[in-house]
């Protein structure tokens, strides 16, 4: 056996320990949760209120929170992704005015969770007057999921192959009309993808709508966007730190943890199958 076999056959074996000590973290984690969680989720803990201070009762509440959230904050982020994107592949001139918008938006990608709650509770909260609110941490969201949506939207249409706009321009179509029937339905697939993941992101974030939208307890459902919500990180949260029933309050917190896990796990295989569906009918 040559040095290459050697070297070949130690990189691949060290490729599958890695491949291993992941999948077993992932397993680990899983049965963790849900050995600790499963057995709390009942109808009545999806369909019902909390009960007795969180010590009892659902977080019927909190999924409606949390569904509300995270609707606003990808109805206002994804139109303004996509037209950014839009615009940094197909108008955006000089050359470096489009870099420094794209250094700003990889900036913004990077930044913890907790410094857009800050923000959103200076800006939207404070500022603008809107109060602790739907709203609120829906617009807090929305400047979250931005960078992430513009970044995949932008990737997306970048992998256009350069072909199809060519063709469609040397037809005699417009730059609107080549964008709008060529780049972005070919490019929809990713797009959609990069924002369905974004959306399981904005879904599970504790931090910004701890300052501008989640409430510690309420047994109401929202009457509009100005009111204050319960949501399943949040409730996670509280009922982990704030709680003074561990004994009752602990087993609630994996149940929703287990819920807010397979919301997103549907978010993402959503996704994938999205994606699928689309390449699928192109192919007919």
């Amino acid at each position: 056996m040559n040095i290459r076999k050697i070297k070949h056959y130690i990189g691949i074996n060290l490729l599958r320990l890695c491949l291993l000590i992941t999948v077993s973290f992932l397993i680990l984690f899983l049965y963790r949760i849900f050995s600790k969680g499963f057995g709390v989720i009942s109808l009545s803990f999806l369909t019902q209120a909390p009960k007795n201070s969180m010590t009892a009762g659902g977080i019927y509440p909190a999924i409606i929170g949390t569904f509300w959230l995270t609707m606003i904050s990808i109805g206002i982020a994804f139109p303004l992704g996509v037209m950014t994107a839009i615009y940094l592949t197909s108008y955006g001139k000089p050359v470096w005015f489009v870099r420094t918008i794209r250094i700003a938006i990889n900036t913004l990608a990077g930044v913890p969770s907790v410094i857009y709650g800050l923000f959103g509770m200076a800006v939207f909260v404070i500022w603008l007057q809107f109060d602790v609110s739907i709203l609120s941490g829906g617009l807090t969201l929305a400047v979250l999921a931005l960078p992430m949506i513009i970044n995949a939207s932008e990737e997306a249409l970048r992998s256009v192959p350069v072909d199809f706009r060519d063709a469609s321009l040397a037809l005699g179509a417009t730059q609107r009309q080549t964008i709008m029937r060529v780049l972005i339905p070919t490019a929809l697939p990713n797009i959609l993808t990069g924002t369905i993941i974004s959306i399981g992101r904005v879904a599970g974030e504790t931090a910004p709508i701890m300052f501008t939208a989640a409430t510690f307890y309420t047994r109401k459902l929202p009457n509009s966007v100005f009111d204050e919500v319960m949501a399943l990180p949040y409730h996670i949260y509280a009922l982990m730190t704030e709680g003074t029933k561990a004994e009752s309050q602990v087993p609630i917190a994996y149940g929703t943890a287990v819920v807010l896990l397979m919301l997103v796990l549907c978010i993402s295989g959503s996704a994938i199958i999205i994606r699928y569906q689309i390449r699928k009918k192109r192919k007919w």
